[in-house]
């Protein structure tokens, strides 16, 4: 039992210690990138062994594909889950929409997206980091054009709306709010987007009464 009892306590203190480095992992990769990362620097901000650093992540790749397997989990938790407490319709849609924004303004993470810096960091890169990184933004369009689609099929946007353009259309517009808030240090873009997002949805809706008058 004495045994079993400190394995147990070895584990949980390496989880809360693999979780304490990819918090900052995934701050400072927001901001600097993904390429900033290093498991000597990480171990002396957090004031960490660097031996018990390199035990959890065996190498910077490892670290790096971690952190963003970290931010993944993130994003669904504060972008993702809150649309889905949403019935199937143009409330969901608009939800999730409002919830990216909030996301970004909110600075979840420093940089603002996590994915708009990483993705535009490894866009032209080849390897599992970037293959991770275009895996979780295709599977993000997917879950927008079926958030969409589950919309269009509950008859709340019009048939014969191309949705694979809504969804890429909507996502430009919320990429370009959080490129201009941390461009520029500004926020007002996230209220033009929210706007422009709105009024795009009122060209496909069928009820108009099943959005706000403003956003």
């Amino acid at each position: 039992m004495g045994t079993t009892t400190r394995i147990d306590g070895r584990i949980a203190r390496g989880n809360q210690t693999r979780q304490l480095i990819l918090q900052r992992a995934m701050e400072t990769a927001s901001v600097e990138g993904l390429e900033g990362l290093s498991l000597g620097r990480l171990a002396s901000e957090l004031k960490l062994s660097k031996s018990g650093v390199f035990a959890l992540f065996g190498s910077k790749e490892d670290l790096q594909l971690a952190t963003v397997r970290a931010a993944i989990n993130v994003y669904l938790d504060v972008v993702v889950q809150p649309a889905r407490d949403v019935p199937p319709g143009i409330g969901r849609l608009w939800r999730l929409c409002t919830g990216w924004l909030a996301y970004s303004r909110d600075r979840v993470f420093p940089g603002g997206c996590f994915f708009y810096s990483a993705s535009a960091e490894y866009d032209a890169r080849v390897g599992k980091v970037h293959d991770t990184l275009a895996g979780a933004r295709a599977n993000w369009l997917a879950y927008v054009e079926k958030t969409a689609l589950d919309a269009r099929q509950c008859g709340d946007i019009a048939e014969g709306t191309d949705v694979s353009q809504l969804a890429f259309e909507l996502i430009a517009l919320l990429e370009m709010a959080n490129a201009e808030s941390v461009l520029h240090d500004e926020f007002t873009s996230y209220d033009k987007a929210a706007r422009a997002i709105l009024d795009r949805l009122r060209t496909v809706v069928t009820d108009a009464s099943a959005l706000p008058d403003s956003p």
